[in-house]
């Protein structure tokens, strides 16, 4: 269940065409959109690119072990498929998926079918971005062997030609591209061609409150992700574990009252969810020392709340006006040196995005001494 990432490209495909008067084969880079007039051409031989050729026709005579593929210079992430010049059997790799995103804990699986001309000795998966753990840079080596995927991966053969890569318990440092590599007794396929992209996402609802009511809170909440663009996957929604009906995009406006919790995850995930967002909690109060206050002693008193997005917190004394009882915009209400005159009810509110909560009264006496 990967998510795929689609996205706008030259759709490119060589054709391959003979002459009977010649033993010349004529290969096209052919685009399914119209591509400006002037476009240069890179083409690649057996995955190396081929420094002479920028026209987007390219003839000579192929040997039948050759593939070829084609992009147009500045989209080379996008190439077309390689394609055999003659029967089915050159060397050749052919990525399933471009570009994959998945959540963070779940599992992916990087796939590409492969052919060669000649008998493969050895074959691996391998990561460019892990060459600084190489013995040689140059020298690509298999990743079932690097210790950042000990336990985590499996290769996989369910048919002959096909080889997947299967990566568990994602983490966000997996983020990176894949490649297949095979040898024969003389040749390497050893690609500049781009091969899978893994982006390994993290959510996190982001809120914006909308309008705020007298028992519940009008917002709009945005599922984001690392992955782009995020507009062209799916996701789901979930309030109080419950699946929201009807919703895919990756940002939905609801009515949110205390004791909510929404939270977000890419469908076909739905078990790697992203942190859940909530009105803060009833906070508690608490003050320190709690053993009698004597004037001149210092005080203080925290608020605190489980909330999230995380709680901005206001202290208040009671009876007197709100506006001008505005004791502290911080977590702790702090006496350096209490007078009697400090002696009340406190409270504090915690608020965020989502709802705002008003503690119970704490009292303070101050005695003299």
């Amino acid at each position: 269940n990967n998510i795929l990432v689609p996205s706008s490209h030259p759709d490119l495909q060589v054709k391959v065409t003979t002459s009977s008067y010649s033993p010349k084969k004529y290969l096209n880079c052919h685009s399914s959109c119209r591509l400006p007039d002037r476009s240069s051409y890179i083409w690649y031989k057996n995955g190396q690119k081929v420094q002479s050729q920028t026209s987007s026709t390219y003839s000579n005579y192929f040997h039948s072990a050759d593939s070829f593929s084609c992009a147009v210079e500045g989209h080379e992430d996008f190439p077309s498929p390689p394609v055999c010049v003659d029967g089915q059997t050159c060397d050749r790799v052919i990525y399933t998926d471009r570009s994959i995103c998945a959540s963070k804990g779940s599992s992916v699986d990087i796939s590409c079918t492969y052919s060669s001309y000649q008998t493969i000795r050895s074959k691996f998966w391998f990561s460019p971005e892990r060459s600084h753990q190489w013995q040689s840079p140059s020298q690509a080596e298999d990743l079932s062997e690097d210790s950042q995927f000990a336990g985590r991966v499996q290769v996989l053969e369910s048919e002959r030609g096909r080889s997947t890569l299967r990566i568990t318990d994602l983490t966000e440092s997996d983020s990176a591209q894949y490649h297949f590599k095979y040898t024969t007794g003389s040749f390497e396929w050893r690609s500049s061609l781009p091969g899978t992209t893994l982006t390994v996402t993290a959510l996190q609802v982001q809120v914006s409150r909308i309008t705020v009511h007298q028992s519940d809170t009008e917002a709009e909440l945005k599922c984001h992700s690392s992955c782009s663009p995020a507009g062209r996957l799916s996701y789901v929604w979930f309030k109080n574990r419950q699946k929201v009906t009807g919703v895919e995009t990756s940002s939905f406006k609801d009515r949110v009252y205390p004791g909510d919790i929404i939270s977000c995850a890419l469908k076909g995930h739905e078990n790697y969810g992203s942190p859940p967002v909530y009105v803060p909690k009833l906070p508690s109060v608490s003050v320190s020392p709690s053993a009698e206050i004597v004037e001149g002693s210092s005080v203080t008193l925290t608020c605190s709340s489980d909330a999230n997005p995380a709680a901005k917190y206001t202290w208040y004394k009671k009876n007197g006006d709100p506006d001008l009882q505005l004791l502290s915009k911080e977590p702790q209400l702090v006496f350096r040196s209490t007078q009697s005159s400090d002696s009340g009810e406190y409270y504090c509110t915690a608020e965020n995005e989502l709802g705002r909560r008003t503690s119970e009264y704490i009292y303070i006496n101050v005695t003299c001494e």
